[in-house]
Formats: C-alpha cells, structure tokens, sequence
C-alpha cells in the first residue's frame, strides 16, 4: 500500500480568488453540472430582471450564440463600476471578482426592495466561472468595457464618452467546460424561465434570441 501524505500543519490550504468558484462550483449553484451552469446564467438574468422590478429598463434581451456564449442586455441603470472612494477600489473589481460584494445589501432601505439571485454571490460566481466573460456598461455618459478570462481580469477599465444617451448593461460570458462536467444547457431552459418571469413580471418586455438552432 503507498503511504499517504503526510497531514500536517502545512497539509491546511485555502482555495483563493477564482478557484473558490472554478475548483468548487457546486457550492454557489447547487450542482457542477448542466444544472449548476443554468443556475449560473439565471444569475445574470436575475440581476437585469431586479432592476426592472425597481422600474429601471423595461425590455430584457437574452442571446444564445453558436459558439456557447450567453448574453443578457437590459436598459437598467447600469452596474456602478468607476471608483468607490469609500471602498478605495474600483467598484468593478468589487463586483465581478469579489465574493459578497454587490448593491443588494441595502434591500428595503435605500436601493433594491427584494431580489431573485445570489445576493454579492451570483455576478463574480458566474465570472469565475466562466472561459471568458465581457462586460459593457452605459452609465453617467460613459460607456465602459471590460474583460475577464478564466476568472481574471484583461486590460483593466476602458471608459470612454458614450456616443448616445443610454443607460443599461450588456454582459457576454462562456460556460465553462472546466468548471462545469456538462455546459449544455437545453433550450428549453430558456424559453420555460424566460416565460416565467415574464408572467411575474407585468410590463416587462423579456426577447430571446436563439442562434444555435435552426435557420
């Protein structure tokens, strides 16, 4: 029999960062498999569907591409991701790479009354998740951009005068398959959640659009 390892007091790790997602996902969505990664997708959908519940943005568009991606676009606020004074950190740091970080915190008092998703969990879970993530955001006259791989951040903040009046978030991301044993998510995940919501959900306008199938 081969003698074991040797348990002792440098035996103790702790996972960090991306890997508290990527080594461990089913702790946040409940499943390492195709479930664990719908979960993951209705997380970003939950968020633009919370903002229009506090009647910011009333048309919710969510794409499927032949590639794998996913992308939720919605016409909220969107996401605060300049500097945050009282933090000292960018606020997309915050958001997209660190657990129980978000806006949500304050429900009832000054910001969301209630939410669907992960409260600080569900934006930097499914980042972390993902092979790839982008994230565009209209906000205060600016357009922001940036890109994640693996978790990670690419290039840090682009900010640039926005070329129209616009507010909203535009979030684009990949499964995937390292994380997760199956990333295949049915269509009819889609089209069942997507009716749900938009029968909860009086005025909200909620698109699907389907380029993986058929012409």
């Amino acid at each position: 029999m081969a003698k074991k390892q040797e348990y002792s007091n440098e035996s103790i790790v702790s996972l960090k960062g991306a890997d508290r997602v990527r080594k461990r996902p089913a702790v946040i969505f409940g499943s390492d498999g195709v479930e664990g990664c719908a979960h993951a997708i209705f997380e970003i959908l939950s968020n633009s569907i919370d903002e229009a519940r506090e009647g910011y943005g009333t048309r919710i568009t969510l794409t499927r591409f032949k590639d794998g991606s996913i992308q939720v676009e919605d016409g909220g606020r969107g996401i605060p991701v300049d500097y945050n004074a009282k933090e000292d950190r960018y606020n997309w740091e915050l958001v997209f790479c660190e657990m129980y970080a978000g806006g949500k915190y304050t429900a009832g008092e000054d910001n969301y009354e209630y939410s669907l998703g992960l409260n600080g969990l569900g934006l930097c879970a499914t980042q972390y998740a993902s092979e790839w993530m982008t994230a565009d955001v209209w906000r205060d006259g600016f357009h922001y951009h940036i890109d994640f791989k693996k978790g990670e951040p690419v290039g840090g903040l682009k900010k640039e005068p926005a070329t129209r009046r616009k507010t909203g978030t535009t979030i684009r991301w990949k499964p995937d398959a390292e994380v997760f044993t199956d990333v295949n998510v049915p269509a009819e995940y889609f089209t069942d959640t997507m009716k749900r919501q938009a029968v909860v959900n009086a005025g909200l306008e909620l698109v699907l659009v389907d380029e993986t199938g058929p012409e």
